[in-house]
């Protein structure tokens, strides 16, 4: 091959070169595709952080019926059958048991409203009473017999005194009649916290132990007796 042939094709080479893209590196190239695809303009129909959370967790509530569907006897006709099983022993602990009880000490008060006197407290009870609205008929009584310890000095007046404290601390100037207001208090607490639906027997159990509270001589205490003396 001539000299003159072999530098025509260098140059030929030379010139086909210049043609050929120079590669880029890997690392380079993928951030340069992030930045792009990060822009605003290619987002713009993506879901919201809010729908994305929630599809995820559909897509995790259904995988948990679809594995439990697999263990339970009978597929998913099986995993119904204990579903319904459980609601139902649930409901019939409910309704056995109603809410579960506020115990004494907590925030849930005898009083809700301003001060009234015994003989208004009766009056109120009655009027619920002759509407036949005897949850509100048995929370009057109640508090009129609270009231009228109070009254008569057998228990101290003191906001935010529950049912059940009333009963306890009535119950030491009263021993005779401890049962009843333990009873009472429970009315109370059951129409009034627990779901309990009251009955005319019910109000009149507290109304005559109202009467009775009434009529009923305190019992002195130690002290009481000494100062009497």
């Amino acid at each position: 091959m001539s000299t003159t042939g072999g530098v025509n094709t260098a140059r030929q080479l030379i010139r086909a070169s210049d043609d050929v893209p120079v590669d880029t590196p890997r690392i380079p190239a993928r951030e340069a595709a992030e930045r792009e695809l990060s822009k605003l303009m290619y987002h713009e129909n993506d879901p919201s952080l809010l729908q994305r959370a929630l599809d995820r967790f559909w897509d995790w509530l259904g995988g948990l019926f679809d594995a439990a569907s697999g263990a339970a006897p009978g597929g998913p006709l099986g995993l119904f059958v204990v579903v319904l099983v459980v609601i139902a022993l649930i409901g019939a602990l409910w309704w056995r048991l109603g809410t579960p009880r506020r115990f004494p000490g907590s925030a849930d008060s005898l009083f809700d409203d301003g001060p009234r006197s015994a003989s208004e407290h009766r009056t109120a009870a009655e009027a619920h009473a002759d509407a036949g609205r005897w949850n509100q008929a048995v929370q009057e009584r109640m508090r009129a017999i609270v009231r009228s310890l109070e009254e008569r000095a057998l228990l101290d007046p003191r906001p935010g005194r529950t049912a059940d404290e009333a009963a306890a601390e009535g119950g030491r100037s009263l021993p005779d009649h401890i049962d009843g207001l333990r009873a009472a208090a429970r009315e109370f607490d059951d129409v009034t916290y627990g779901g309990r639906t009251a009955d005319r027997q019910a109000y009149l159990r507290l109304r005559d132990l109202d009467l009775e509270l009434e009529r009923a001589k305190p019992q002195l205490t130690g002290a009481a007796q000494g100062a009497a003396e």
